[in-house]
This record gives structure tokens, C-alpha cells and sequence, in this order.
């Protein structure tokens, strides 16, 4: 099967190729064939290495499809169900999983880092991304890291779903807690960015501003909720002229760096939330000191995949997209083919693209 290959972080282009193999089914496992896939900006944290991942790794984790064939002893899921494939599959029996923290649980994504699914080149053994990897044909996960969804829900809404939106989405209602009548500033306008967006404006937030150092991502902000957008050197007159000089209730940062999490705190006010999204860098240290740590009162939370527990929050994005107050649609900056892949990445390095979508035949 086609698939996407990373031999070495830094390499100058993915190894797109026609040799995968998968390897067999195991009791509990679901092969699924991939029809839609997104290009994250996790994707080329991998590629860049700021997301450590076992090598050669085939990248992907956002995506929908299939179901193909299920091992022995499941029963959640069975050939020809439409499924979301979940990046971290809980394992329902862990301290974190019986806690009410199912999207913290690690059981099968470390699992992932040891057991590669994938064989090429005759029987070299590659890794999927989180255990995924779906910047391939198909794959085998876990029965928990694939969610049955309505065949009516279309691939590429659903493989958004996956993640960005998710984890977007899920950071507000989730994580924040956003109430209505509040005002929300989100640092960084990409496809994440603008799932945060528009869960501000499903919350019911008054005041939502969007801020990010490209003006061309300033208009799609606006247009699926933001009331007003900036650039991070505005922020200082934009605080001052929509909340007075004292600041947003809570403060998103969806960009993965320090600088970010720093913007985000300069905008929230005197002990509002502080919520950091985007997937950062070891060795990227937030300069924080000790004394506004206390006297400011701020609460800095984190939001890995929008706190979410996938079976219950799944279902209710889709309710959400087919109310018509999930914008979905407008979030795709294009839908290529998987040999495209190598000018999508290039595309998001360049950051002017929201979300490209892979689509299979």
C-alpha cells in the first residue's frame, strides 16, 4: 500500500512509496483503511523533531475511514463502520481513565514507541506516528482508537474532528470552562486556533480576539467567530480598547512556543486562565517569574487534546457541525492527494495554510 515515510528528522522530503505491509491483527486491534487525513502542525513537529517519535516513523494522526477487519474480541466496531481514529487511545482501566482523564492515559501510546505496524522494502520495520499513522492507506489501532460515527459524516469533517478540532474545542469547554458573557483572546489563528475560536463563540463569549503576526489568518478568524483580530504588537491598544486596560478573561495559546504561552499571559487579566494548547519543545523554557506567578493570580492549565474523552465528545462535535454551529467546511484550505504531501508540508512551514486534507480514493 501507499504510504508517507520519515527516515531521519530533518530529511529534505518524505518517502512517499508503494511497499507498505501491515503487520498482522491481534486480539483487540482494528485495521482500518484511511479515506481522509489532515497535515497538523504536530505532523511536522515530528519532522522537525520538536515531537519525538521512533525512526523511520510514517507521520499522521488526524484522520477518518473504514473499518476493514477487527481482531478477536471486538465488538465496538466491526467491517464497513465509518470510524475517527483517536491519537491517544485510552485504556479504560488506568488511575488517569477511572479519574475522569482518559486523553491523559499513555498505555497505548507507549506501546506505539516499541511495536512499529509497518514493514517496507521487503520487511524493515516503520513506526506510526502516536501509534497512527495515517499519512498511509490504512492501519491498525487499538478498538479504542477507533470511534464509530454516523456514515452520513463526511471523511474530511471527520478526520478534523480527530484532532484540531477536538483538541480546540475541547481546550474551552473542556479545559477553560469558557462562561457566556466572558472575554477570550487566542494567540495563533491555524486550524487549531480557529477550533478555539469557535468554541468561544459556542460558549457564548462576548468579546473574542484572535491574534496572530499573519494578517491574511486574520480574516478566516473573523469570519467563523472572532470579534476582533491583531497582530501580537497591537495587543498592548487591543486590551486597552476592548476590556479597558484590564485584560481577557482567559488567554489561548495555540502555537507550541514560549513567546506564544507569553502572549497569551500579557493578554489575560489579573486571575484569569492562562491555557496552553499547542504542542512546544523540550528545551523551549517559559520566562515566568516567581512574583507574578503568585501576586498576578493568573492559573496556567494545560490542554492536551482538549481534555477530552473522545466517546462522549466525538458524537457531540458532530451534533455541533450538523447543527450549523461547527464550522467545519470553511476550517479545509485545500484536499490533495497523499503524493502531495511533500508540498503541503512546505505549505505549512510557510504558515498561510489553515488545514490541507489528504483524500483518498
Amino acid at each position: 500500500m501507499l504510504g508517507a515515510l520519515l527516515h531521519a528528522v530533518g530529511d529534505a522530503a518524505l518517502d512517499i512509496r508503494d511497499d507498505f505491509t501491515l503487520t498482522p491483527l491481534g486480539p483487540g486491534d482494528v485495521r482500518v483503511r484511511i479515506r481522509a487525513t489532515g497535515v497538523c502542525h504536530s505532523d511536522l513537529s515530528v519532522l522537525t523533531g520538536v515531537l519525538p517519535m521512533p525512526l523511520p516513523v510514517i507521520p499522521g494522526h488526524e484522520g477518518a475511514g473504514d473499518v476493514v477487519e477487527v481482531g478477536e474480541g471486538v465488538t465496538s466496531v466491526r467491517p464497513g463502520d465509518r470510524v475517527i481514529v483517536s491519537w491517544t487511545p485510552a485504556c479504560g482501566t488506568c488511575p488517569l481513565c477511572l479519574g475522569g482523564q482518559p486523553n491523559l492515559c499513555t498505555a497505548y501510546l507507549a506501546k506505539s514507541f516499541a511495536e512499529p505496524r509497518f514493514r517496507f522494502g521487503g520487511g524493515t520495520p516503520a513506526f506510526g506516528m502516536a501509534g497512527c499513522g495515517t499519512w498511509a492507506e490504512e492501519i491498525v489501532v487499538p478498538w479504542q482508537g477507533a470511534i464509530g460515527v454516523d456514515p452520513d459524516v463526511p471523511y474530511e469533517v471527520a478526520a478534523l474532528i480527530g484532532c484540531g478540532i477536538t483538541t480546540g474545542v475541547g481546550a474551552v469547554v473542556n479545559t477553560a470552562k469558557v462562561r457566556p458573557g466572558t472575554t477570550v483572546a487566542v494567540v495563533g489563528c491555524g486550524g487549531v486556533g480557529l477550533a478555539v475560536i469557535q468554541g468561544a463563540r459556542i460558549s457564548g463569549a462576548t468579546t473574542i480576539l484572535a491574534i496572530d503576526p499573519l494578517e491574511s489568518k486574520h480574516r478566516p478568524a473573523l469570519e467563523v467567530g472572532a470579534t476582533h483580530a491583531c497582530t501580537p504588537d497591537g495587543l498592548t491598544e487591543a486590551v486597552g480598547a476592548l476590556t479597558g486596560g484590564r485584560g481577557f478573561d482567559y488567554g489561548f495559546e495555540a502555537v507550541g512556543r514560549s513567546a506564544a504561552i507569553m502572549t497569551a499571559w500579557q493578554a489575560t487579566r489579573r486571575g484569569g486562565d492562562v491555557i496552553v494548547v499547542g504542542a512546544g519543545a523540550v528545551d523551549d523554557q517559559v520566562p515566568l517569574n516567581a512574583f507574578s506567578l503568585l501576586f498576578e493570580g493568573k492559573n496556567i492549565l494545560s490542554s492536551l487534546y482538549g481534555g477530552a474523552d473522545v466517546r462522549r465528545d466525538f458524537p457531540l462535535l458532530v451534533n455541533l457541525y450538523r447543527a450549523g454551529r461547527l464550522d467545519l467546511d470553511r476550517m479545509i484550505s485545500s484536499r490533495i492527494r497523499l503524493g502531495d504531501l511533500n508540498e503541503a508540508v512546505a505549505a505549512l512551514r510557510d504558515g498561510e495554510v489553515l488545514r490541507q486534507i489528504v483524500v483518498f480514493d
